[in-house]
């Protein structure tokens, strides 16, 4: 510990007083946030048997009031910032130095909807705590075995939500208890925006950000949420892709008819919908609409920074259980630099048990377009909507009259939105630095730094209607079947982001 003079004199130097001026040891860090762990637990348990699909704005009211408490247990004021929708952001802050900067973390509250016949469990929303056993199957076990003796890193909570994104947010507030413990502050301020309809695109978050700039003004945003690099290994994350959404119906008879009696002679939706999908990418899975693509150039500067994250690419496709990677860069890395038009969804007819010789009425493709920061997403969609219209078909944006059945042999639904664009940060920015700093002096080495991570998260309201930068900090298992049945969090992983965040909180801030 430095002399307790220059400890002052720094405090001076920061304009910000500290509780007590110390710096946190790889081992301390260690040790207090083992110390919070059953706590953490509880909290956990607690906050995941909230559901928090957002397409129920009543189930989120929960949510809401419980986050509300927990903060202001700490201290922190809150406020309910209203938006155009049901559902109001929540904001949390406290100032821990009057005159230093202040950093806005984002975290995220709401979960994907749920399939419960799809998982292997009671209900997706009651936590259960599992085991993997030696052939692979995960076992269940008695929460009471949860305990800090046990040997319980490998150990599991099967929840929706447990790691996107209610897990980061019980590692905070866990890092929070920490630095309470350890009775230290920050030198610089917090504010927490916690968002509720993340899962739903956040629809509502780009005017809400304009509205309460004002109560949202910070230097820099840090995003809680996510898996980090594949190994598991610390990770800071510099940007992320953003995203648009389509939905493409192709119509045929006006209801299901049988195919004995219709069958070659009602055009098939499932065949047209199928041939006009396979009409936009190629088989290596490159999109084939012209200038898809354009404005995306990887030079040697770009793939140096791409090259130095340690990917093993037959590793990554081994895990994912594919022979061959789509054709769309040369490397993992790569291929999330360009947009993509990516299948989420098919839906024609009846299957499985519910099976029946028909000729469907209609054919439904629901259509996700990850975005980057050299592609405008208007045009993107743009793309996709002329392509369409160039095989023939004839765009609708209700269910097709009568007049036009009889007018078109082919008739599409089109009906797309734009939820929020790319964002990216320079790597050697302040935040960047500062917390590229905090990571490497608790666990002994520089993170992985990666250019733009694949998924998406609504950033880009922030940094382009605040004008600050941002970075994420991932911290949850890259196994943990987000937005999939039986969704986990790994309880080594809390742990460890609970180390993660703590150290952020005990790094001072230039």
């Amino acid at each position: 510990m430095p002399p307790l003079s220059y400890c002052l004199l720094v405090a001076f130097l920061l304009h910000s007083f500290v509780g007590i001026c110390q710096e946190l040891t790889s081992e301390r860090i260690v040790t207090l946030a083992e110390q919070q762990l059953p706590h953490a637990w509880s909290n956990f348990h607690s906050l995941l048997s909230l559901p928090n699909d957002a397409h129920y704005p009543k189930d989120i009211e929960p949510n809401i009031a419980w986050l509300d408490s927990a903060f202001q247990s700490y201290k922190f004021q809150t406020q309910r910032l209203a938006t155009e929708g049901e559902i109001p952001l929540l904001l949390a802050e406290k100032s821990f130095a009057p005159s230093g900067k202040t950093v806005l973390i984002y975290l995220q509250a709401d979960g994907q909807p749920v399939d419960p016949s799809r998982w292997n469990q009671s209900h997706p929303f009651t936590p259960v705590l599992k085991s993997q056993a030696e052939d692979g199957s995960w076992q269940e076990v008695d929460w009471n075995e949860l305990t800090p003796e046990a040997d319980y890193e490998d150990w599991r909570v099967f929840v929706r939500s447990a790691s996107d994104a209610k897990g980061p947010i019980i590692m905070f507030l866990a890092a929070l208890d920490a630095m309470g413990q350890a009775e230290f502050t920050p030198n610089y301020n917090i504010k927490v925006i916690i968002d509720f309809e993340e899962e739903l695109g956040s629809p509502n978050l780009p005017a809400a950000v304009k509205k309460h700039q004002k109560a949202l003004a910070a230097d820099m945003l840090i995003i809680y949420d996510g898996p980090p690099h594949i190994t598991n290994q610390p990770t800071l994350k510099f940007g992320a892709r953003g995203i648009a959404t389509v939905t493409l119906t192709v119509y045929g008879p006006r209801v299901p008819q049988h195919s004995g009696h219709y069958g070659n002679y009602a055009p098939n939706p499932g065949f047209r919908l199928s041939h006009l999908l396979a009409s936009m990418k190629d088989e290596s899975g490159r999109v084939t609409i012209p200038g898809f693509y354009d404005g995306i150039e990887l030079n040697a500067a770009t793939k140096k920074v791409l090259n130095q994250v340690p990917d093993d690419e037959g590793d990554i496709q081994q895990k994912l259980g594919i022979a061959q990677a789509d054709q769309v860069g040369e490397t993992y890395q790569e291929a999330i630099q360009y947009p993509s038009l990516n299948i989420r969804g098919l839906s024609s007819g009846w299957v499985a048990q519910r099976v029946r010789t028909i000729v469907p009425s209609t054919a439904t493709a629901e259509i996700d377009i990850r975005l980057v920061m050299e592609s405008d997403p208007e045009r993107l969609v743009r793309l996709v909507r002329e392509h369409v219209e160039q095989q023939g078909y004839h765009l609708v944006d209700s269910l097709p009259t009568d007049k036009e059945r009889s007018t078109h042999p082919k008739i599409a639904f089109f009906r797309s939105q734009i939820s929020y664009p790319a964002f990216r940060t320079k790597l050697d920015s302040e935040v960047g630095n500062w917390l590229s700093a905090a990571l490497a002096h608790h666990f002994g080495g520089s993170p992985i730094k990666i250019r733009t991570t694949g998924g998406s998260v609504p950033i880009a309201p922030f940094v382009n209607t605040l004008g600050i930068p941002a970075v994420i900090v991932p911290t949850v298992n890259p196994d943990n079947n987000q937005h999939s049945p039986n969704e986990n969090l790994r309880l080594g992983n809390l742990t460890r982001g609970i180390e993660t965040y703590l150290s952020i909180l005990a790094q001072p801030l230039p």
